[in-house]
């Protein structure tokens, strides 16, 4: 006797062959699997795995270096005019409250340390960068667009993530920042 699946939505029924059900279940689950936009990213809700980071404006790190204090991450490029338009606001909010409540750093996606390094020059920024031009960290973090901003807790656990420039020292990053890290500013 020949085993097949019934279907049955709002009106309609049909069978699928014994061929059709596994090819509906693999289907099914790559779609889960594709709403990561990037390979491996993490996430709102994940913990962050693990990771090198070479050091851009200090030395190497491992990213759970930053674990025990809720942490802010740019995800920037020199390229990226967005990039460039908001990291004064994160240099003065690195400034106000950085290393107190939380810590600020940044990740730079350049191929080339020259052109990431030019950049912190021009900008100035004094919180912590590292580059990862092996894209390790750029999929982790699903950067498939920058700027992006990842605000995580203590543990590493993503809690958002914000596509786009923001002012990050303005009174309503202020406020998501102190109600998402669940921190007083």
């Amino acid at each position: 006797m020949r085993r097949v699946a019934v279907v049955r939505t709002a009106n309609l029924s049909f069978e699928l062959g014994r061929f059709a059900l596994p090819l509906l279940l693999v289907c099914a689950a790559l779609g889960s699997a594709a709403i990561a936009k990037t390979p491996g990213e993490v996430m709102v809700g994940g913990t962050l795995r693990e990771a090198p980071m070479q050091g851009l404006s200090g030395p190497s790190q491992k990213l759970s270096a930053f674990r025990g204090k809720p942490l802010i991450i740019n995800v920037w490029a020199s390229w990226c005019g967005p990039c460039l338009q908001e990291m004064g606001s994160l240099e003065q909010l690195s400034q106000t409250y950085g290393g107190k409540q939380f810590n600020v750093i940044g990740i730079s996606t350049d191929d080339y340390w020259t052109n990431a390094k030019g950049f912190l020059q021009k900008t100035r920024i004094s919180f912590p960068n590292f580059i990862d031009n092996r894209l390790l960290l750029e999929n982790m973090l699903g950067a498939d667009r920058l700027p992006l901003t990842l605000l995580v807790d203590a543990q590493g656990k993503v809690l958002a993530k914000v596509y786009g420039a923001q002012s990050w020292d303005g009174p309503q990053a202020l406020e998501m920042i102190a109600r998402t890290l669940r921190v007083k500013l």
